[in-house]
């Protein structure tokens, strides 16, 4: 029996019309359409009256469910994957089951389409020519924190996706790690009624994003560091990198002052990680 194929299929990330006409002939073609969401990629079908057997295929089940999937393309189906937006693999379910594929010798198909990060860098105004996608970052603090110093010294440009009920709190660490003049990108809805696109520096874009109520899905495109930028150490946190100084014979207010400046972050905001750091430390006698 001739095997059947497993097609990674773009759907639109916001507007229906955004869909291609390889991707809606492989829908109608299809023997079963696998959706990470059936309700949402419902709407989506009835939009282009395609009627198709919807298996569900998600972050939950796709260890299981991906070997029904592949056991149906061995049996000769033709089984399309899609997510509720973009593509597939992409900060989405996926990348499991292609790996599976692999592995019985199943070569996937995709069809490309619409994907919200690079769209959102092309609009942003930043560097174009080299980047790093991080996807969304941890939930976390403590990981998000240490994943961030990782970035500190990432010359390239770095790109996230964001939850509307997160982004202000993720743009105060990222001025606290990147320092407020470090240029920034917030485009949401993309392709949507409502698309906005906000740039400046971190501190303008806080600014900016803290008088608002932001919605919908949000794509954040950040510059990645000069070259001075990436020479400096910040293996540490701002308060472990005064605490050296300190320890190093500075006074609290000296090093603090070294650390803004080795940051580019303001002396006032540096301040706020030292209140319980004394004025000095007494070094002892050799």
């Amino acid at each position: 029996m001739e095997r059947g194929q497993l097609i990674l299929c773009a759907t639109p990330i916001g507007n229906l019309k955004d869909i291609t006409l390889r991707a809606l002939d492989a829908l109608r073609e299809a023997d079963y359409i696998a959706a990470e969401d059936t309700r949402h990629t419902l709407k989506l079908l009835n939009h282009y009256d395609i009627k198709k057997p919807l298996i569900s295929y998600h972050r939950h089940n796709e260890f299981k469910r991906g070997q029904q999937i592949l056991e149906l393309v061995e049996k000769g189906h033709n089984v399309v994957l899609v997510t509720d937006a973009g593509m597939p693999g992409i900060s989405d379910p996926g990348a499991q089951i292609v790996k599976e594929a692999l592995e019985m010798g199943i070569i996937p198909t995709v069809l490309p389409g619409a994907t919200a990060f690079v769209s959102a860098l092309v609009i942003s105004g930043i560097c174009t020519e080299r980047f790093v996608f991080e996807g969304f970052l941890p939930k976390k603090r403590s990981d998000r924190s240490s994943r961030l110093k990782d970035l500190a010294k990432e010359e390239r440009t770095i790109i996230f996706y964001e939850t509307p009920h997160r982004i202000k709190s993720i743009l105060k660490e990222f001025l606290d790690i990147f320092g407020e003049d470090r240029p920034v990108a917030i485009v949401r809805e993309i392709t949507k009624l409502h698309e906005e696109l906000i740039r400046g520096t971190l501190s303008e874009v806080l600014k900016e994003v803290e008088k608002r109520n932001i919605k919908g899905e949000i794509v954040v495109v950040l510059e990645g560091a000069s070259e001075d930028i990436a020479q400096v150490n910040f293996d540490m946190s701002v308060k472990e990198h005064i605490l050296k100084y300190m320890q190093d014979g500075l006074i609290k207010k000296d090093a603090i002052e070294r650390v803004s400046k080795d940051r580019d972050m303001p002396k006032s905001m540096v301040y706020e990680h030292s209140t319980d750091l004394p004025i000095s430390i007494k070094r002892e006698q050799p």
